[in-house]
Formats: C-alpha cells, structure tokens, sequence
C-alpha cells in the first residue's frame, strides 16, 4: 500500500516538476526562504573575509551536497561571480534555477552524466573568464561525504585552488535524503567557513592524485566534523548512495 501511494505520488508530481514555469515559481520562493533564515539569523563565519580575494581570480569552490543551502547567500553577499555544476536531472535543473537567483550560472552535468563535456566546459569558462567553480564533490548520488575526481580535475588544468566550505547551525532540520540535507530553522545561529586555498600540481597522476584526493576529503571532513560538535549536533554517516537509501527506505 504504501509503495503504490508513492508511485502515483511520483506519478503525479514528476510532470508538474519538469515544467520550467513551475520550476521558476519554486525557485523564488525557496530563494525568499533562504535570504530570510540567512537574515534572521545570527552568524559565526570563520575565513569569509578572504573571499574578497577571490572576486577577480578563478577558485574551485567545493563543499558537501548536504552542506549547501546557506553558502549561495553566503557567496553572494561576497559578490564573487561563479558558475556552478548542477545535474540535468530535474532536481538538479530546479536547483540550478535557484542558484541563478543567486547570481551562479550552471553548467549542466555530473560524475555519472557528462562528466567529460562537464570538464571541458567548466576549464574553458575559468579560463576565458576568470570566474571560480563550486563543485558539490559528492556527487548528485554519493556516496555521501566523498570527494570525487572533478573538483581536482578542474583545479589541475587552470591551476585555480580548490578552497573547502561547509557550513553548520544551531537549529538543523534534517531532510530525508542519503546526504542529510540541513537546512536551519529561524532565529538560530549560522557557522561557515571558508578552508585555506589548496593547489594541484598540473602534473599530479595516479597513486599521487588518489592520495590527493583522500587528503582533501579528509580535510573537508574534519571541517564539518568541527563545526556540528561546536552546536552539539549528531554525527553524519559517510560512504551512502542515493539508489541504497533510497531501497532500505523502500523496504521499511
């Protein structure tokens, strides 16, 4: 009973979702909605004011799919222009007309879809452009908290840093999703951070590459560990897929 009432959910929203006018409408709204919890909270940034070194040079922005919600006002307020990678699923597609809002131009594209077309596409704006990349190094599936090659990738070929953000709060909801996505309630208090620039050698392959990649995920890890043990929040799990959790949820 309960997995024949969310298929004719699904059935009944999927059509309503691809339609571009209603994706718009879903857009602005979920953009109101985050400058007015970003606004009427209280705010602990650690590092945002070496964003304003980033407005004229290219940076590879990376961060957690659970850890985004409050970066885009975060980023904006920095007036740093961005592009971003954004799935062609029609998650990703409502995401990217949020981020628009934001002022980050999408690339459309992914790990598991386009992931070559993505790499050029993302190199060549960098470099005729100058802008940075944010890249949610996860993935649009997992598995959660891990760092795939991308993000490197795009920091080898333009030799832009790749610079770790995350964010945290006092007053969390946790969306049912393999990333824990967290958005925070009203009146609580923020915490971002922006990490220390880190460069890829355009030379780095390999056994030396993969090593590069397991630090930075490291480093990115510690990162949101630090900031919820500072708000006494539970401790997110790594290493799961979207289709895994999605199944276990299935079979409750």
């Amino acid at each position: 009973m309960k997995q024949a009432f969310r298929k004719a959910w699904k059935m009944f929203w999927t059509p309503i979702l691809h339609n571009s006018i209603i994706q718009w409408a879903l857009a602005i709204v979920l953009a109101g909605a985050t400058w007015f919890i970003f606004l009427t909270s209280k705010h602990k940034f650690t590092n945002t004011k070496s964003l304003k070194n980033y407005r004229k040079k290219p940076v590879v922005f990376v961060f957690f799919h659970g850890r985004c919600a409050m970066l885009s006002p975060v980023i904006k307020s920095a007036c740093i222009k961005s592009y971003c990678v954004a799935s062609r699923h029609k998650d990703g597609r409502m995401m990217a007309r949020l981020q628009r809002l934001f002022g980050l131009r999408a690339i459309y594209g992914s790990t598991s879809d386009g992931a070559v077309a993505v790499l050029r596409e993302g190199v060549r704006v960098m470099r005729e452009t100058n802008m940075s990349m944010c890249v949610p190094v996860d993935g649009p599936s997992g598995p959660s908290m891990h760092v795939q090659d991308g993000a490197l990738y795009f920091a080898r070929m333009t030799g832009a840093p790749i610079v770790p953000c995350c964010f945290s709060c006092s007053r969390p909801i946790y969306m049912d999703r393999w990333d824990k996505f967290m958005v925070p309630k009203m009146f609580g208090t923020i915490s971002c951070r922006i990490g220390e620039p880190i460069y890829i050698d355009s030379k780095l392959k390999g056994e030396d590459f993969e090593k590069k990649r397991a630090e930075i995920e490291e480093i990115m890890v510690t990162q949101l560990r630090e900031m919820d043990n500072e708000f006494n929040l539970p401790e997110i799990p790594r290493g799961i897929h979207a289709t895994e959790y999605k199944k276990n949820n299935r079979n409750k």
